[in-house]
């Protein structure tokens, strides 16, 4: 039977640590450094080149597990000032859009960096996220925090209002993380190749409606609206059940795909309703 690898901790990585009562903490270990915690102090040292997936335990003798960080924990500890969209909606854009290895994607605004994140870690190695933010401030945050993730160098930056349009053409995919994307859709209609994906993200259903509204349009298609709930559960055998609280609403994902305006013509052309919607009943 082949050995297992066993692959360790190193200077250098990020490092998950998780005590007993399950509160965690993302650390970059450094030699010479320390993390403190309620449960004592870990020293990094004891750290580097512990296996990953080890019980270690801190001065006070309290045990913690030590793991490699998945995406999804990195995201809920950025450091940020703005909502950000959350990782059960992150996951499904994802696949929703169609994005993966080698797809170039636009995304306004960048905000923290949340987003940007997850499509950089998607798109990698060959594609590229191209992301749009008016506040230098807010833009100098989403970079910091993709740097510290090693994502940076997927992603292009660039500070711009874009009522101005994108630089992009013919790209897969276009995001819109805006309080009002219905004022951009010509721009991103531009940018998107033939049937390429919209999506966005608002809070409110009055948003939701005006964008909705905005795409009742030619040049838009197979518009869909969505929300996503979270419930965890107790992982205890003895006393499975829901946890008392789970991530809710926050917010709505609005889809469509962007369409060639007069494709089929022709004195016997079919009427086609412009968004492809659902009969109302």
């Amino acid at each position: 039977m082949t050995e297992r690898p066993v692959s360790c901790a190193r200077a250098g990585d990020l490092a998950l640590l998780i005590g007993p009562d399950r509160r965690w903490q993302i650390v970059r270990l450094e030699p010479g450094q320390a993390v403190h915690t309620h449960r004592g102090v870990l020293v990094h040292d004891d750290l580097i080149g512990c296996p990953w997936g080890s019980r270690v335990v801190s001065h006070t003798g309290q045990p913690f597990l030590l793991l490699t960080p998945s995406l999804h924990d990195l995201i809920l500890r950025l450091r940020r000032t703005t909502q950000i969209v959350y990782p059960k909606e992150a996951g499904y854009i994802l696949l929703k859009m169609n994005i993966g290895p080698g797809c170039r994607v636009v995304e306004a605004g960048s905000g923290s960096g949340a987003l940007t994140a997850v499509l950089a870690h998607a798109v990698r190695p060959d594609g590229r996220v191209y992301s749009y933010e008016v506040r230098p401030e807010m833009q100098q945050l989403a970079r910091r925090n993709l740097e510290r993730l090693g994502l940076a160098d997927v992603v292009e930056f660039k500070t711009r209002d874009i009522a101005e349009g994108f630089d992009e053409v013919g790209v897969d995919a276009l995001f819109l993380d805006l309080p009002n994307p219905w004022d951009y859709l010509d721009q991103a209609h531009a940018a998107l190749a033939n049937g390429g994906y919209l999506g966005s993200l608002l809070p409110t259903a009055n948003q939701v409606t005006r964008l909705l509204a905005a795409l009742e349009s030619p040049r838009w298609g197979l518009v869909e609206v969505e929300e996503i709930l979270l419930r965890p559960y107790k992982a205890v055998s003895a006393r499975f059940r829901p946890e008392d609280r789970m991530v809710a609403h926050t917010g709505f994902l609005i889809f469509a795909r962007a369409l060639v305006e007069e494709s089929i013509s022709g004195p016997n052309a079919p009427e086609i309703p412009a968004t492809f919607r659902e009969d109302e009943t």
